[in-house]
């Protein structure tokens, strides 16, 4: 099922939470949406889902405009970030919830075949007899998932699911996600503000800030060409200095940075820790060592230069490093954005 978003509105109060927004989901895509608290995320989700409606602009499911829709009659299976289980009911029951009270009856026979093999496809078999209070977190969190695949959805969304789970967890849990969504080929709508979730799932990443997309691509594309600082900042480390750029060149502490594109003017120059290197000669932005903290895949080394600025840069475990030494910061790769 595709899903098109065309010029969508929503305000809250005096607060607009998503300006203009228009997004294409293909039919069978896992599309996640990134952003920071406040950056209308899980009020898109929630009003594809039509727990909230749209205020303007359209919202349609393949050829037809969904936007009025009630929640009930979209089609659509949504998975929260706590669970929402009941907590009365056992696994089981829980899963086969909505296919007990859904306008399409089903024999109690056809209920439990449906159960079973959801069990299956989520890996919980044997549990269905347990309550959600005997089991783990992320055990409750496929529940959840199987709840939601129970009623046959068009259309899969998911708030945040792995958030209230630990570190471990989560990353077991997207492997998994990855492999159910690959199977069942579902449309599936993904809300995380973890970079790392989104670059891990998804086909496509739409990165939101203040109620607008500020950028969409594949994992690739937005982490190898982002297109402003505010991007270049939220994926991961970066590191920045003030630059001058003159004639497609910008100058940055005695060392030059290709430009093309830039106007002439103050500039910022971005580039993340593994796009810098140490060197004990120039040519490069002179600076000291002032720390050094070792990790288990490779050493960060924290530099500062002469401006006072501080980078932070990887090098390899085995390379010889010291708070204290001198020498130059070279750019292997950079970003180049006018202010």
């Amino acid at each position: 099922m595709k899903i098109r978003l065309e010029h969508v509105v929503k305000t809250f109060e005096t607060f607009r939470a998503v300006k203009d927004v228009s997004l294409e989901i293909e039919s069978g895509e896992l599309v996640a949406l990134l952003g920071p608290s406040g950056s209308g995320k899980t009020t898109i989700l929630r009003m594809v889902a039509g727990l909230e409606f749209a205020d303007g602009g359209h919202i349609y499911f393949g050829d037809q405009d969904a936007t009025d829709i009630p929640v009930r009659d979209r089609g659509v299976g949504f998975v929260f970030q706590h669970y929402a289980l009941f907590p009365h009911m056992t696994v089981a029951q829980n899963i086969a919830f909505g296919m007990d009270v859904s306008k399409v009856k089903r024999e109690k026979a056809a209920i439990q075949a449906r159960v079973d093999k959801l069990l299956r496809l989520v890996r919980l078999e044997g549990l269905g007899n347990r309550f959600p209070a005997r089991i783990s977190g992320g055990q409750r969190q496929r529940v959840a998932l199987a709840r939601a695949l129970a009623v046959d959805p068009k259309v899969l969304l998911l708030d945040e699911p792995f958030g209230a789970l630990d570190a471990n967890v989560r990353r077991e849990l997207r492997r998994w996600l990855r492999e159910i969504h690959t199977t069942l080929g579902i449309t599936t709508l993904f809300v995380t503000h973890d970079q790392e979730e989104a670059l891990d799932l998804a086909d496509r990443v739409v990165i939101l800030k203040d109620g607008q997309i500020i950028q969409q691509g594949t994992p690739q594309e937005v982490c190898r060409d982002p297109q402003s600082a505010f991007v270049m900042k939220f994926l991961g480390d970066a590191n920045m200095l003030s630059a001058e750029v003159r004639n497609g060149n910008a100058h940055v502490d005695g060392a030059i940075v290709a430009a093309p594109g830039v106007a002439d003017g103050k500039a910022e120059v971005y580039a993340r820790p593994v796009d810098l290197d140490w060197a004990s000669q120039g040519p490069g932005i002179a600076a000291n060592i002032s720390r050094v903290m070792d990790r288990p895949d490779g050493r960060r080394v924290i530099a500062t230069t002469g401006s006072g600025a501080h980078l932070e840069l990887d090098v390899e475990p085995e390379r010889a490093v010291n708070a204290g030494d001198t020498g130059f910061v070279t750019l292997r790769r950079a970003k180049v954005f006018a202010v």
